[in-house]
């Protein structure tokens, strides 16, 4: 039997957007008028079409069930725990406590300097703190728990102090639960909960927020030739896999986020799919998130004009995400990202 997936597209965004919503041309993008579309385009594993809101009811009785079902979800208001998602997109700022990480290894791993970083990047807008004790770039090998934990427990119960929502990088239950312990506020582990079984029996004891990140492999395999049927949706599919095997267990909160992990075992004709398509995830009804940062993708696109901070790279994707509806930026350069959102907020969304 033919699966159906529907992708929402053609958007409108601030006054031009409120507009149509109460005209009802356009229907608001999880539940903010700010951001709406009238559009859609109806995937399959060898079909694509695209349609307009007034003709779903053109379709087939089995299609029109599955858009309308899906549409429930794409339209519905997201909430978080403390998190406002209405103002997207909300920046995560990225703190790597670690001597290995691809971009800013050894830069802030001492307790000072990853204070005084932390500071300045809450003071430029990051709404997210991101910690991580242990590096997952492409050949990057696992450390104990004890190293993990020993370069990251000094620093988080100071950053409370500068910024109410934390989010622990790791992909270990131990580490996850002495910094829950810690007043953590969200679990952003890269391995999608698959390097240690017990992770998710954590999560539910706690009833912790989470982000489900996609990597194909490991640290150490996952840029070795990936390959896919479809990456765009052999993702949204382990998406809906580990929603479903989360539900299973017991977890019933809705504090999730979806991140398909841009470079975690993608070459570049992957990522450039999945940037370019992100809308589609807004149909399983959880806030999406994307680490798009001075990624790899950023040098294979622009070539003799890479440069070691991918600024102008990361800004562009990320203007095109927050087009897109994207909730949720995981950023390195905060300061240079806000400034091009408030830019591009009041010329694009006035």
């Amino acid at each position: 039997m033919q699966k159906y997936y529907t992708k929402v597209c053609n958007f409108y965004y601030g006054s031009d957007s409120r507009i149509k919503v109460k005209k009802k041309l356009s229907l608001p993008l999880n539940g903010n008028n700010f951001i709406s579309f009238d559009s859609l385009e109806i995937l399959s594993r060898n079909s694509r079409k695209r349609i307009h809101i007034k003709d779903i009811k053109k379709q087939s009785k089995k299609l029109r069930k599955k858009i309308y079902f899906d549409l429930k979800k794409i339209t519905k208001k997201k909430k978080f725990k403390k998190l406002h998602l209405s103002s997207f997109p909300i920046l995560m700022g990225i703190l790597n406590l670690t001597p290995d990480s691809f971009s800013d290894g050894g830069l802030y791993n001492n307790k000072k300097l990853s204070y005084k970083y932390a500071k300045n990047l809450v003071k430029a807008g990051c709404k997210i703190l991101d910690i991580g004790g242990e590096s997952t770039r492409p050949g990057a090998k696992d450390i104990s728990k004890n190293i993990e934990w020993k370069r990251i427990k000094s620093v988080i119960n100071k950053l409370k102090k500068i910024n109410n929502f934390i989010s622990l990088d790791t992909r270990k239950s131990w580490i996850m639960e002495q910094g829950i312990k810690n007043n953590i506020n969200l679990i952003n582990d890269v391995s999608g909960f698959t390097y240690d079984e017990n992770t998710l029996n954590i999560l539910k004891k706690f009833k912790t927020p989470f982000i489900i990140h996609h990597m194909k492999g490991t640290p150490q395999t996952m840029q070795k030739d990936p390959k896919y049927k479809n990456v765009l949706l052999d993702i949204y599919d382990y998406f809906e896999r580990k929603i479903n095997q989360i539900r299973k267990i017991g977890i019933k909160h809705n504090n999730i986020i979806l991140d398909p992990g841009i470079g975690f075992g993608k070459n570049l004709k992957h990522n450039i799919t999945l940037i370019s398509n992100i809308s589609i995830f807004h149909s399983l009804g959880f806030p999406i998130m994307l680490g798009i940062s001075r990624k790899k993708f950023i040098k294979d696109l622009s070539g003799k004009n890479d440069s070691k901070k991918r600024i102008g790279g990361t800004i562009s994707s990320t203007l095109y995400s927050m087009t897109q509806g994207v909730q949720i930026l995981r950023i390195h350069d905060i300061n240079e990202v806000n400034q091009s959102i408030k830019v591009f907020k009041s010329i694009k969304f006035n």
